[in-house]
């Protein structure tokens, strides 16, 4: 089917692994409360005054900061209760009524079949569901039959995935756990297995029983202890080789991780296959899809082991992805290699092949005892049809990893805008800007305001002078010049001038424009040139010096 096609009516579009978010807008009283097994940060009681507004704009903070806990931590966030809680409109259906309905109906046409016990929230996924069987005739060897809804990244034609189920009974590998019988529909398939007692890897690592709940078993572990080296070494190496396997078949997997690894003796044996012809999306979806450098389905088989080889070296799962340090391991090659999957530079560079790690000095050396050969033979339609629902899952999580690029740099600009710093800078500069823009202001008004006055006195040709001062002499040649004498007597005091008409300049009031108008045009009609009289000539010359 191709990428853009209408998918059938029976598949499930949403995506259970998308982490959920949930921001508290309103407070309300209620009386009833679920809690968990788990230590989480509640915010404290109150007995008295428990209704007052600053306590309880308090306990809102508090229970934030619990939501996000939840919404942050990897298993409770893929919780039944958890997605029923925050999104009640998706997750309101009951599965596990849904999932007796189609397993009722399978044991019409299979009628050897029958259930002991339904093995209950065993495992992590809202979507598929577990029973405990036997068989009639053998009632002492117990099974388990998985049913599971088709999730969105299911791309095969209803006709291939029947075919594709059916042929996975037919797949032998000593490090594949083996399928005892395995039907498909259009809307779910039903896979049955025979039932390990020791359990899963994950069971091994966190000394868990298999029947217990997936919550129970791995959310708060009591003991947080890793493997041994050479289980490491051993376990690793097997992985490694059923990897390698499938991606030689051209067979799509992307769904390794602890718990899908059983035991069998000091084997370790990697189950549902079935997973990525269903299209369930992984496990660590939520943790590979940040990092667009994950693009091909092998790339996520990498990440993944990277993961697991983690979860054995340590006893527990990453902080956090990327890592930065890691702790003391019981050997270098360990640290190597998962420096190699699991760090920023190699998320950014890219990261080992699984042909590159078998090389490495942790693997290379681990012998292999099972002499069994491997089979798995898968027809050239079905091949290509792989082939094409592979390329359209990678293409989905591309366009996944895009979206969520876009939008973690979004909010980087708007948390950057919206920091304090950022603030104070921005004030900084409105207040430079704002002074700026007034100094400019000003010398534009004091350029305009000079102009009005040049252009008024624009008859003046030099600054006016006081007559009786006298004219500096000029310093041309003043190096030919020889020394002078000696300096003459002091002048004497120029005389005292005779009375003039002319009024010296004082500073005086500004008289009104209108009445002075109104004097100047009266003055010059009544102006008699005969009126005139003859003035006196004064000689102000400044006396010579002999």
């Amino acid at each position: 089917m191709a990428f853009m096609e209408k998918p059938p009516a029976g598949k499930v579009l949403l995506d259970d692994t998308v982490p959920l978010t949930a921001q508290i807008e309103a407070s309300q009283s209620l009386h009833s409360h679920t809690i968990s097994t788990l230590s989480l940060p509640l915010p404290p009681k109150k007995l008295i005054g428990n209704m007052e507004r600053e306590f309880i704009a308090e306990r809102q903070k508090g229970l934030q900061a619990y939501l996000d806990v939840i919404t942050t931590h990897h298993i409770l966030s893929n919780c039944e209760l958890v997605k029923k809680f925050l999104d009640p409109n998706s997750y309101s259906v009951n599965y596990t009524e849904i999932a007796l309905q189609h397993v009722s109906m399978f044991f019409r046409s299979e009628p050897k079949w029958e259930v002991v016990e339904p093995l209950k929230d065993i495992g992590w996924r809202i979507r598929k569901k577990y029973f405990l069987m036997k068989i009639k005739n053998q009632p002492k060897e117990r099974l388990v039959l998985s049913w599971a809804d088709l999730g969105p990244d299911k791309y095969l034609s209803d006709k291939d995935l029947q075919y594709a189920v059916k042929l996975l009974s037919s797949c032998s590998h000593p490090y594949i756990y083996k399928i005892t019988f395995a039907t498909a529909n259009e809307s779910s398939a039903l896979f049955i297995r025979p039932f390990s007692e020791k359990g899963t890897l994950k069971d091994l690592i966190y000394k868990a029983k298999p029947k217990d709940p997936f919550l129970k078993k791995y959310c708060n572990p009591k003991k947080i202890q890793g493997l041994e080296l050479q289980q490491i070494k051993t376990y690793g190496r097997q992985i490694l080789e059923v990897l390698k396997f499938l991606h030689e078949k051209g067979f799509p997997y992307g769904h390794l991780h602890s718990a899908n690894v059983m035991l069998d003796g000091d084997t370790c044996k990697l189950m549902d296959l079935e997973n990525s012809l269903l299209g369930l999306p992984s496990f660590y979806r939520s943790y590979f899809s940040q990092f667009r450098k994950i693009n091909t389905l092998e790339g996520v088989d990498v990440h993944c082991f990277g993961h697991l080889l983690y979860e054995m070296t340590y006893g527990r799962p990453p902080d956090a992805i990327p890592v930065d340090s890691f702790p003391p391991a019981p050997s270098v090659f360990i640290v190597s290699v998962l420096e190699s999957i699991l760090t920023c530079e190699a998320m950014k560079n890219g990261m080992p092949t699984v042909s590159r790690l078998l090389q490495m000095p942790l693997f290379s050396d681990v012998l292999l005892t099972n002499s069994e050969k491997p089979q798995f033979k898968i027809p050239t339609k079905l091949k290509e049809a792989l082939r094409t629902s592979k390329e359209c899952i990678e293409k989905r999580l591309t366009e996944e990893q895009k979206l969520i690029h876009q939008h973690r740099r979004l909010t980087r600009a708007q948390s950057h805008h919206g920091s304090e710093e950022e603030k104070k800078k921005r004030k900084i500069l409105a207040r430079k800007k704002s002074k700026r823009s007034a100094y400019e202001s000003g010398e534009e008004h004091s350029a305009k305001y000079s102009n009005s006055n040049n252009s008024a006195g624009s008859g003046a040709s030099s600054p006016l002078t006081s007559p009786s001062s006298p004219t500096p002499p000029s310093t041309a040649g003043a190096s030919s010049i020889p020394p002078a004498p000696p300096p003459p007597p002091p002048p004497l005091p120029p005389a005292a001038p005779p009375p003039s008409t002319e009024v010296p300049m004082q500073p005086s009031p500004q008289p009104d424009v209108s009445a002075s108008r109104g004097a100047l045009l009266s003055s010059i009609q009544n102006f008699q040139k005969g009126t005139l009289k003859k003035t006196q000539t004064c000689d102000y010359s400044a006396p010579r010096i002999s």
